[in-house]
């Protein structure tokens, strides 16, 4: 008996574009595919060429970022991945075969006419004519389409999720992802630099200066003007202003003096790399940590997105373990 499959369908319909531009990259890319078997899965064929229109986009992207050996291993790295890929998706169909699910119909046609909407205006000539020049006939389109729409829906079948993510997990990720959950941590910095002269032997001279330019401010003084006057740093004209600086912008003892001091606060001299800094943080914001309460929903969500992974990849083991398949 023949039995339908409805579970996510109205989803699968809308959720991936179609192959049209991958097929169109892929068709310039190799004018001439050298076809052959890539894989044998339960005694399908998976080829070369339907590997090349899946890797192609990522190919290119490869291409403009790699060269040499590297770009060769990135290659054939990301080819195991798409036949990988492309013997999941052939388990999967072949699991709907013998479950003896259908497709309606009505919903491949759907999904045919969003496609002319999105892609073509509405324009169905026009699809049909991209179609002939990269040598699809509808009917070819038509099965790549419902295949999209197997995948999806037996992936929905197959990979349950439970509603609510468990509140002790929920606890135990927060506490061991804080980080996630504190917004960047900025100052807006000032900086006066006096270099030491240690090879000149006139460290004692230059730290003496550096703590009369903290005497200073100390009193009241500008601090932008004092490095107008004193500074050697690039900023000097610019009365010290480093602007919005983020953790690890600065060295690590600039860093942590900088980042402990209030707003409005100015460090003592720091001796450091051989010269003299002050520091002054004229504001600052960020470095706010989330609450558990606030930061649950985006936990939740995160769980279970990792639970979904782990299913669906055990369901995937599964439907391997069962398989025939053969590389080549």
């Amino acid at each position: 008996m023949i039995r339908p499959i409805v579970l996510a369908l109205g989803a699968a319909c809308l959720a991936n574009l179609s192959p049209i531009c991958r097929a169109a990259y892929a068709a310039q890319q190799e004018a001439e595919v050298v076809d052959g078997v890539a894989a044998v899965v339960n005694g399908e064929v998976v080829t070369y060429s339907q590997v090349r229109q899946v890797v192609g986009p990522r190919e290119k992207l490869l291409r403009s970022q790699f060269q040499g050996e590297e770009l060769v291993q990135k290659v054939k790295e990301a080819r195991q991945a798409a036949l990988s890929d492309l013997i999941d998706r052939q388990l999967i169909i072949q699991a709907f075969r013998k479950e003896q699910f259908q497709i309606p119909d009505h919903y491949v046609e759907e999904r045919i006419n969003e496609i002319i909407r999105q892609d073509f205006g509405g324009d169905r000539n026009t699809f049909i004519k991209t179609l002939e020049a990269q040598n699809y006939t509808e009917g070819e389109f038509k099965k790549m389409e419902m295949e999209k729409i197997i995948v999806q829906a037996m992936r929905s079948k197959n990979v349950r999720l439970n509603t609510i993510a468990s509140p002790v997990k929920v606890e135990e990720y927060y506490k061991e992802h804080r980080d996630e959950f504190t917004s960047k941590e900025q100052i807006k910095l000032r900086l006066i630099m006096v270099p030491g002269h240690s090879s000149d032997g006139n460290a004692a001279a230059q730290k003496a200066m550096a703590d009369e330019i903290f005497g200073k401010l100390a009193s009241g003084a500008d601090f932008d003007r004092m490095a107008q006057l004193y500074s050697e740093d690039s900023t000097r004209e610019r009365g010290g202003d480093w602007g919005w600086v983020d953790r690890k912008t600065l060295a690590g003892p600039l860093e942590k003096a900088a980042f402990s001091l209030g707003k409005g606060k100015v460090s003592r001299v720091i001796d450091f790399g051989g010269n003299y800094y002050i520091l002054k943080v004229e504001d600052r914001h960020g470095g706010e940590t989330k609450t558990l309460a606030d930061a649950r929903p985006d936990i939740e969500k995160k769980l279970m997105q990792i639970e979904a992974q782990n299913l669906q990849q055990k369901w995937i083991t599964s439907l391997r373990s069962k398989a025939y398949i053969k590389t080549f």
